[in-house]
């Protein structure tokens, strides 16, 4: 075989010409110290703060402190395969969770990995946990209504879509029955609920699951759990993971519903992981930036402007206090970054009121924006009774003589507590609680026994559907209370009230 050097010489020169230097360039650091699910690394001069890092054992790490000679991040694994000297690496990206329609009716971690054995979710699409709120100008007034479905709240403390409305009550007074209410009400309305469960028991989150499937609303909710059970970094993104899955719907112009339940075992998580980083601590332990920890998520809650989708992202807070104290200090922060907050106190729900709010402190900061205009009309001196029984109750209880007027006052408001009450997962369509509290607020009720309200109340209803028809369905349409339908109301409230004092005067004879 002849060599020719022309040719070899043509394949060297073609190869040094073509020849691409590929570098790959990692910038690595080593564990310093590790425990309690923080690790202190070095070498990662250029990290970036909420970056992530890989660790061994597939086990990642966030960035939280940046400091002098190392870098203090938390773990959002198993920190107990980790050791001193192991190698870290920077990744280069921040913190993200997969959104998208895929995770609709999925129960997921606060990192969108699934928990309901349904499979892989498949999405390519992501958005970062930390988002920057849109500013003012982004931003129109809320005044569209998000309907709860529960009498109380859509009369005296309506909510609407874009509003941040605190829950607020002691253990065990019903703050999420009104959350899981809210989002069962949701069926058919075009809103995606997100519903993050901070620190609650796996067993209280699978009962949620099984009443939203029971009820269908699973079709259009979205289930991020970081339970008693996990890391504090875990419970301490979860809120912000739910908000990023929301926001993917409201910047696409579509409508979300967020409930963060609660917001008070959220600040715990954070406060121990501050602890652990040596962040000095402040009032009652927590850190100093505790106030923007709960500020920049519910901030992302907005109503945008028409022109740029018109999506709304609403959020519903709950904060859990002791012994009806407002005062205590993650109360104090979230009741004045939120647009109003529903107090539900002990008294009231060991009294048989469900839901237990107490009305006189209890706010709307949006109010009758937030209203149809029928349920405007009807619930205008609805707040005003209440408020006057609520303050003439306590007299009453010393047994002593009473005027006419006092009398008459706490009869009215007897029957509207009565009217208000409402059983779980029973939520109202608008229209019904319309013509409710119009028989409530006009008199009609004020002959028959406390006892016999709600009864009285669920008769009219079906007397004015079967009967009546139109008048609802216009409500519905129109969503205002005519002169004309008021005059339909009153007769067709006269003539099943005739019907029914009879059948209760046969009743009692018999």
């Amino acid at each position: 075989m002849k060599l020719r050097p022309e040719e070899i010489t043509a394949v060297l020169k073609s190869q040094i010409r073509d020849y691409e230097a590929e570098v790959d360039v990692q910038e690595v650091g080593t564990v310093l110290q590790v425990g309690d699910g923080i690790a202190r690394i070095h070498g990662l001069e250029n990290a970036v703060a909420s970056e992530m890092l890989e660790l061994p054992h597939g086990v990642m790490g966030l960035v939280l402190n940046l400091e002098e000679d190392n870098v203090g991040a938390v773990l959002l694994g198993e920190d107990t395969l980790i050791k001193e000297g192991d190698l870290v690496k920077r990744t280069g990206r921040i913190l993200e969770v997969p959104v998208g329609e895929a995770l609709v009716g999925r129960v997921v971690d606060p990192l969108g990995a699934p928990l309901d054995d349904k499979g892989p979710i498949e999405t390519n699409e992501f958005r970062p946990v930390e988002f920057k709120a849109p500013g003012v100008i982004r931003r129109q007034p809320v005044k569209e209504p998000l309907q709860t479905g529960i009498k109380a709240v859509d009369s005296l403390i309506p909510i609407g879509r874009g509003q941040r409305e605190l829950i607020i009550g002691d253990r065990g007074t019903g703050k999420t029955a009104i959350a899981v209410d809210t989002i069962i009400n949701q069926k058919g309305q075009d809103v995606i609920c997100v519903y993050v469960a901070v620190g609650q028991k796996a067993s209280t989150v699978a009962q949620i699951v099984n009443r939203l499937e029971q009820f269908g609303a699973m079709d259009y909710t979205i289930i991020v759990m970081a339970s008693a059970s996990a890391s504090a970094p875990l419970r301490y993104i979860a809120p912000y993971a739910g908000a990023a899955m929301g926001e993917f719907f409201t910047y696409r112009g579509e409508h979300a519903l967020c409930i963060y339940d609660d917001l008070t075992k959220h600040a715990d998580a954070y406060r121990q992981m501050s602890l652990l980083l040596r962040r000095p601590p402040g009032r009652e332990a927590f850190p100093g930036d505790v106030f923007y920890l709960h500020s920049r998520l519910l901030e992302r809650a907005c109503k945008l402007r028409d022109d740029l989708g018109g999506g709304s992202l609403t959020a519903l807070p709950v904060i859990e206090t002791k012994a009806g104290d407002l005062s205590a200090y993650i109360p104090t922060n979230v009741i004045s970054i939120t647009d109003g907050q529903m107090f539900l106190e002990s008294n009231l729900f060991y009294s048989g009121v469900r839901p237990a709010i107490n009305v006189g402190i209890s706010v709307s900061r949006v109010g009758g924006k937030a209203q149809i205009q029928a349920m405007k009309k009807v619930a205008g001196s609805l707040r005003l009774d209440l408020s006057q029984y609520r303050e003439l109750e306590a007299f009453a209880k010393f047994g002593s003589e009473l005027d006419p007027e006092t009398m008459k006052t706490l009869s009215r408001g007897e029957r509207l507590v009565a009217v208000l009450n409402q059983p779980q997962y029973k939520p109202w369509p608008v229209e019904e609680q319309v013509q409710a509290l119009f028989a409530a607020t006009q008199g009609y009720l004020d002959d028959v026994e406390v006892a016999q309200a709600s009864e009285f109340n669920l008769g009219l209803l079906d007397f004015l559907k079967s009967q009546y028809p139109t008048v609802g369905e216009t409500i519905a349409k129109t969503q205002d209370l005519s002169d004309d339908i008021a005059q339909q109301l009153h007769e067709a409230i006269q003539a099943f009230k005739a019907d029914y004092s009879s059948s209760v005067a046969t009743a009692v004879e018999a």
